[in-house]
């Protein structure tokens, strides 16, 4: 307990400065997406054990994510363009007064060649940030956070993203109840590159084909965790 209590102010400091580098100003674009889960807070009545999704445009996108995921009941919260920087800001909005059973993320936008771009060591940190956030209101809730997914589009920026996630992996793996799912290895080819014909036209979102091969690897992820037996 005294190591915890150490650990949480010492990643709230270490981040301080992140969060002073990605001004809320600059969140603004990302505000209607926050208030439209707002109202949907307010209009339906979620179930206390559901399990939250949380991230970017390929959580958003995920149409078949309710049906994907049964008996598991879940609440879904991805908005296009999402990356750490800026769900800092809103992680508390996001969680509201759920009663949840786990939190799932996948955010992939932190290192897209982009400027405003973050090196893997600064991802970390801000996901560390994350994880403290959802913390505070669900102290003992398994976190599991998915591995970002290697494609064609960003295949230039890969060393960086494998990075990103080879930090969050061992970060995950000497954290209690905070789990990495490792998907890289199912979206190579043989040749070790994206496979592309998992993929929509933009070669970043994924078809239906690659929702059904993700999803049935973070199902059985989330079965280790939450078995339904």
């Amino acid at each position: 307990m005294k190591q915890l209590i150490v650990l949480v102010p010492c990643i709230l400091l270490s981040s301080c400065s992140l969060v002073k580098k990605y001004p809320a100003k600059d969140r603004a674009w990302a505000i209607p997406e926050i208030e439209a889960f707002e109202k949907l807070d307010a209009e339906i009545n979620y179930h206390d054990d559901a399990i939250l999704f949380i991230g970017s445009s390929s959580i958003r996108l995920w149409k078949t994510l309710n049906k994907d995921m049964e008996p598991y009941k879940v609440i879904q919260r991805g908005y296009g363009g999402a990356n750490f920087r800026d769900v800092i800001y809103f992680t508390e909005r996001i969680l509201a007064d759920h009663k949840l059973k786990m939190v799932v993320c996948f955010i992939a936008n932190d290192i897209s060649g982009s400027p405003d771009d973050g090196t893997p060591r600064e991802v970390l940190r801000l996901f560390k940030y994350f994880v403290n956030q959802v913390r505070v209101k669900h102290p003992e809730i398994p976190i599991m956070q998915i591995s970002i997914t290697p494609t064609k589009s960003r295949w230039k920026y890969w060393d960086k993203i494998k990075k990103v996630n080879d930090l969050i992996q061992a970060y995950c793996l000497k954290t209690e109840n905070l789990f990495f799912i490792d998907t890289v290895k199912r979206f190579l080819n043989e040749e070790g590159k994206p496979k592309t014909e998992w993929f929509v036209n933009d070669q970043l979102h994924l078809n239906k084909v690659g929702y059904a091969e993700w999803s049935n690897i973070i199902q059985n992820a989330i079965n280790q965790q939450i078995p339904l037996f």
